[in-house]
């Protein structure tokens, strides 16, 4: 007795999804490298205004200070005493990373200014102090 071969109609209406699968892990992958990797400080600024203030390209290491004093860096509040240990630890880890301090325009003066020193401690040159151009 001779076998006929059948197809089913199951064998005839499968669909090859590897395609549509390789055009999505692409699409993934180009909106995973096109994405900026921007830290946001964690706090809100009502910043200062200045006449003279321009755009600066992204800094790679944000210091955050509130009006009252809080300092965050990398979503957390950090001491006064353990910026500058913070920010050699980032720079051990981006040799080229700028500074870029968010303070409140109420924040204490003192309190920015020991900030700044702790940064030039961590041995960083390039620092910014972002003011609103409003």
């Amino acid at each position: 007795m001779a076998r006929k071969k059948h197809s089913t109609m199951e064998e005839e209406a499968q669909i090859d999804m590897t395609p549509m699968l390789d055009i999505v892990f692409i699409m993934l992958i180009f909106f995973i490298v096109t994405t900026s990797f921007v830290k946001p400080s964690g706090l809100d600024y009502n910043k200062p205004k200045a006449s003279q203030a321009t755009s600066k390209p992204s800094a790679n290491i944000f210091i955050g200070v509130s009006k009252t004093g809080v300092i965050m860096m990398e979503n957390r509040q950090v001491d006064i005493e353990r910026v500058t240990a913070n920010v050699e630890r980032m720079l051990a880890e981006a040799p080229e990373a700028a500074v870029l301090i968010q303070a409140d325009k109420d924040a204490l003066h003192g309190v920015v200014v020991k900030v700044l020193d702790n940064v030039k401690a961590a041995g960083i040159d390039k620092i910014s102090i972002s003011a609103g151009n409003e």
